[in-house]
C-alpha cells in the first residue's frame, strides 16, 4: 500500500446520500460490508463503513440544498491549510475551507479549475484506509476530465504528481498520475462520442471486486443501474453503477495488482 495513506496520495473516500439507511443497506448487501455510526450528535449522521475490523470509507448525509449525491476522493494532506492556499493559487476554488473533525483529523474541499470536486485529509487519529486493493475496498480514483493540460498543471503544483499519459487526446487518452515513480490513481481525457457534453468534471470512486460481471448483476438486482455494463480494459474487467439513490461508482476485478 505504499500509494495510499501517505502525503499527496489517496486516503479517503466517502457518500454522501439523500437516504442513509437505504444506502447502507444497499452496500452491505453489495459489498459484504458494516457500519458503524459515530455516536455523536455533533457527527451529522456521518459513519464508517468497514471491511471486517478494518475501515473502507465513509457514509452520510448530504448537507446542503441541491448538494448531488456521491462519492468523493479525498487526498493525504500534512498541511491542509497550506494546501488551501496552492489551490486557490493554480485556480482551483475552496468549497469548505480547512476545518478540525473533532481529534481525527483536518479536512477541506475544493474543486479543481475544471470544477471536479475533491478534498484532502490531515490525519490526526484517523489515518485513512485500513483496507486497500483488495475485494470490496477501494482500489484506484480516476478524475475524468476534458482539459488534461490545465489538469496535469494544477495537480502538479498541488499535489506534485507527475503525469505519465499513454494514447491520444482524440482517442481518449489515458494519464497515470504518479509520485516518486508509482502510480496512485489515473485520469481519462474525456473526447470522443462516448462522453456526451452534459458529464461533468469528476473523480470516480473504484471498487474491487472478485466478479465484475457478477457484482453488476446483483447491484441490479438491488436497484441500482449500470450505468456502463462490464467491460474488459488492460487492467481488468469494470463496470459503472449508480445506486438506488443516484451515486456513482466503479467496480474492476483486476487482472494483477495496480
Amino acid at each position: 500500500m505504499k500509494t495510499v495513506n501517505q502525503p499527496s496520495t489517496p486516503t479517503w473516500a466517502d457518500l454522501s446520500t439523500t437516504d442513509v439507511p437505504a444506502a447502507k443497506t444497499f452496500y452491505q448487501d453489495l459489498f459484504g460490508w458494516t457500519c458503524a455510526d459515530v455516536p455523536m450528535e455533533e457527527a451529522g449522521g456521518y459513519g464508517m463503513f468497514l471491511q471486517g475490523e478494518e475501515y473502507v470509507g465513509g457514509y452520510g448525509p448530504c448537507m446542503a440544498a441541491g448538494q448531488p449525491v456521491g462519492w468523493s476522493t479525498y487526498f493525504r494532506s500534512d498541511d491542509a491549510d497550506a494546501t488551501a492556499a496552492q489551490v486557490t493559487e493554480n485556480g482551483g476554488t475552496v468549497i469548505a475551507p480547512p476545518m478540525d473533525v473533532f481529534d481525527s483529523g483536518r479536512l477541506a474541499y475544493f474543486t479543481d479549475p475544471e470544477g471536479a470536486a475533491f478534498g484532502v485529509w490531515q490525519p490526526k487519529e484517523h489515518k485513512g484506509f485500513g483496507v486497500y486493493q483488495e475485494p470490496g475496498a477501494v482500489c484506484w480514483f480516476e478524475l475524468m476530465s476534458r482539459d488534461a493540460d490545465r489538469a496535469k498543471t494544477f495537480y502538479r503544483a498541488v499535489f506534485g504528481w507527475d503525469a505519465d499519459t499513454c494514447g491520444t487526446d482524440g482517442g481518449g487518452a489515458y494519464t497515470e498520475w504518479k509520485l516518486g515513480g508509482e502510480p496512485l490513481s489515473g485520469m481519462m481525457h474525456m473526447a470522443g462520442e462516448g462522453f456526451p457534453p452534459e458529464i461533468p468534471a469528476h473523480w470516480m470512486v473504484y471498487f474491487a471486486v472478485a466478479d465484475c460481471d457478477a457484482t453488476a448483476d446483483r447491484a441490479r438486482e438491488l436497484g441500482a443501474a449500470v450505468a456502463v455494463p462490464p467491460t474488459t480494459v488492460p487492467p481488468g474487467r469494470f463496470s459503472v453503477l449508480r445506486d438506488p439513490q443516484g451515486g456513482h461508482f466503479s467496480v474492476i476485478a483486476l487482472d494483477g495488482p495496480r
